[in-house]
């Protein structure tokens, strides 16, 4: 195992955003429907969201109206790190992209529209270069 980064710099340098095949969508239900793998949920007060597969959501007739694509950031962030969660989605925004982000033990997710998954990535790696010689501002 490796050990979390938390120097945004590094962070920023070193995400290697990945485009995960497929198309996520955000429904929600009292519990995880039978044969429902889900990649998230949240438990609300109103109900159990859940993030999963479309083709899943639409077997079990779960209700949704944002398709997404699922961008992993391949570095080991740690939890209580600073900054990387708002040069990321400052940079989408600026694009006028959604930007749902999760974070996980290991790694932070973005869920983005499906159709600008392909150019988020783009604008992140661009992100990552720009991180590397010094000319994101902080």
């Amino acid at each position: 195992m490796s050990t979390s980064e938390r120097d945004l710099t590094r962070l920023l340098t070193g995400m290697e955003p990945e485009l995960r095949p497929g198309r996520y969508v955000f429904t929600h239900a009292e519990r995880v429907p039978e044969g429902l793998h889900p990649v998230v949920t949240v438990a609300e007060d109103e109900a159990l969201t859940i993030v999963c597969a479309q083709e899943e959501a639409d077997a079990a007739g779960l209700p949704y109206d944002y398709v997404a694509a699922w961008v992993t950031l391949r570095i080991h962030s740690a939890l209580d790190a600073v900054g990387l969660t708002a040069a990321v989605s400052s940079v989408l925004a600026e694009a006028d992209m959604s930007c749902n982000v999760i974070a996980g033990y290991y790694h932070d997710h973005l869920f983005v529209s499906h159709d600008d998954g392909p150019q988020a990535v783009d604008l992140l790696r661009s992100l990552a270069a720009r991180s590397g010689n010094g000319t994101v501002k902080r």
